[in-house]
């Protein structure tokens, strides 16, 4: 049972914490705070998780001004203050072409046949923040009308969903095409009655004609056969196949693929069921029909996509005309090539049955899809940083991984707890025996700009610790102990005192160190290309604090995030992901 003094602590605690991080506790940064202040609650630990959730959640409920007259008037403090670094500024875009205020309407239509990577994140990224600076209305609407070539996933829809919330974009309304299907019979029924587009049972003899310029024989049928044939497709007479519709443009365009394109197509959808819908439908609509009909009856203002779809723009123009509908403003912009991602669909597909159980999942952090960079500890910020950063630039851009991780450090920096963790994999460590004057006690912040926040470590002569092997010689300082001087021979760190300054004079390395006793077991997993590389290593105990999603920075290595916690031997055993250093 915890005591109401302990309760008081915490709440306490949880207050300064909430006001130090904008009105919003973290539970993991209170457990440490309480951790290093009272030592004898380390063996409570999973008792006190509880509480301090508890209380992170009724702190969290109230404004920042009340959290700090509850902090004045409950315990008597001022609010506590610190000094940090600013997060980076995000970049504006441009203004938009032809946006009127409260009137811009954007959308991003992703196929459902796979996740999203990050190359998905510019489109949507892009049409959201445009949405929002001009109070307009943005949409999400799933194209998924080709069950065939680009079968939809069922999980798909709402895992591009969970990757766009943890993006930080959100959508005014819905949309799943699969879902219209009337809605674009209607809207052809209306085009074939306009002379727009045709019944095309030709096959081959057609395609050579229009790729002649010629006039192909079931382009000039009055609209009362083109509708009868339509009937047809629809009611299965034809196969896949032996009948499409075409939409009518320039038989002399001087790109081919222009010239009369298909708009609707027969799918045997026995053979090639659609996840949602089954084998109810076996007419479907192409893109540049589906989209063009969509963009208008949702009322799109502004398409904004790469300049490979120029001549998608191109076709879409001929519905437009057909039935009279204002154009939306194109905004075509320039390649943005992506370096260092595993993001191809089919090679995901393909690898991770070419090698089962020895990949993650979608969310496998070698992977490029938002996911897996949001499992191997990517913020959404520094995405949208690298996005807003690219713009809508008409030029070609390049994305590395190296400009993702220095965008990503800049974030992660002011903000990842410090903690000091030893590999001890193919020998990276030694594990020596400190000798010296009785017990020392280090006393180590977790952050720099906050050194209120701290734990204290006690080693005293006769300890073991593990320090990295490659440091282990001459004269060091272990950081926050003392400056020691290494016996390899002996196995011993004798401590030769003296503090920072006297360790700056003479140029001793400062390394970090973790004691055997109460060392934490850790594995971290290393993305390389294709292959995920294993580091065993062990931590200080103070690891024990964090959970599942923990962003720390393990000094002198890098950035990680927790990606399991087990228990092993009746001890914790975590596994860690490498983000970058």
């Amino acid at each position: 049972m915890m005591s109401e003094d302990l309760k008081a602590l915490v709440r306490r605690e949880t207050l300064r914490n909430a006001i130090l991080h904008d009105g919003k506790a973290q539970v993991n940064s209170v457990m440490s705070a309480l951790m290093a202040e009272r030592l004898d609650l380390r063996p409570r630990a999973r008792e006190l998780a509880k509480l301090v959730a508890e209380a992170v959640s009724v702190v969290n409920s109230m404004t920042l001004q009340q959290q700090v007259e509850a902090l004045r008037t409950e315990f008597g403090e001022e609010p506590p203050r610190r000094e940090v670094k600013e997060a980076p500024k995000q970049k504006r875009l441009p203004p938009l072409p032809n946006a009127v205020e409260g009137a811009v309407v954007t959308r991003l239509a992703p196929n459902p046949d796979f996740v999203i990577h990050i190359g998905n994140a510019r489109p949507a990224i892009l049409s959201y923040e445009y949405a929002k600076m001009y109070r307009g209305k943005f949409i999400l609407r799933f194209e998924d009308t080709d069950p065939r070539t680009k079968t939809p996933m069922r999980e798909a829809y709402d895992m591009i969903k969970e990757d766009l919330r943890w993006l930080g974009i959100r959508w005014d309304e819905e949309y799943i095409q699969s879902q219209r299907m009337e809605i674009f019979y209607n809207m052809m029924r209306d085009a074939l009655a306009k002379g727009c587009a045709y019944v095309d049972i030709g096959g081959d003899e057609t395609k050579s004609l229009i790729a002649k310029g010629q006039e192909p024989p079931y382009r000039s049928k009055d609209p009362s056969w083109q509708l009868e044939q339509f009937d047809r497709m629809l009611s299965n007479n034809y196969k896949e196949g032996e009948a499409v519709v075409r939409f009518k443009t320039d038989l002399e365009h001087p790109n081919p693929s222009v010239r009369d394109w298909v708009a609707m197509r027969i799918i045997d959808t026995s053979r090639h069921p659609h996840p949602l819908t089954g084998d109810k439908y076996v007419v479907w609509p192409t893109y540049n029909f589906a989209v063009s009909v969509d963009d208008h009856l949702m009322g799109i203002t502004h398409v904004l996509r790469g300049k490979e779809h120029q001549v998608n723009t191109e076709k879409q123009k001929y519905v437009y005309k057909c039935f009279g509908w204002s154009t939306p403003t194109f905004i075509h912009f320039g390649r943005l090539k992506l370096e260092g991602f595993i993001m191809s669909k089919s090679y995901i597909k393909n690898i991770m049955s070419e090698r089962p159980g020895d990949f993650m999942g979608l969310d496998d952090p070698r992977f490029g899809t938002i996911a897996g960079l949001r499992r191997r500890g990517i913020l959404p910020e520094s995405i949208w940083d690298v996005i807003i950063d690219v713009g809508i630039r008409p030029g070609d851009a390049r994305l590395s991984w190296t400009n993702l991780a220095a965008a990503n450090r800049k974030r992660l920096d002011p903000t990842a707890d410090r903690i000091m963790f030893v590999e001890t994999s193919q020998g990276m460590s030694v594990r020596l025996r400190v000798e010296q004057p009785g017990c020392l006690e280090a006393r180590i912040p977790y952050h720099p700009n906050t050194p209120e926040r701290a734990r204290s470590i006690r080693v005293c002569h006769g300890d073991e610790i593990y320090v990295p092997s490659g440091d282990a010689q001459g004269r060091v300082r272990l950081i926050g102990l003392g400056n020691y001087e290494v016996d390899k021979v002996s196995g011993v760190l004798r401590y030769l005192g003296g503090g920072v300054d006297e360790a700056r004079e003479q140029g001793l390395k400062l390394i970090q160190w973790v004691p055997a006793a109460r060392s934490v077991n850790v594995t971290v997993l290393e993305p390389k290309g294709l292959e995920l590389i294993h580091h065993e290593g062990v931590a200080e105990e103070a690891m024990t604090n964090y959970s599942k999603g923990s962003r720390l920075q393990f000094m002198r290595y890098g950035f990680v995030i927790v990606d399991d916690v087990a228990i092993a031997d009746g001890k914790e055993k975590y596994t860690l992901i490498f983000t970058h250093t």
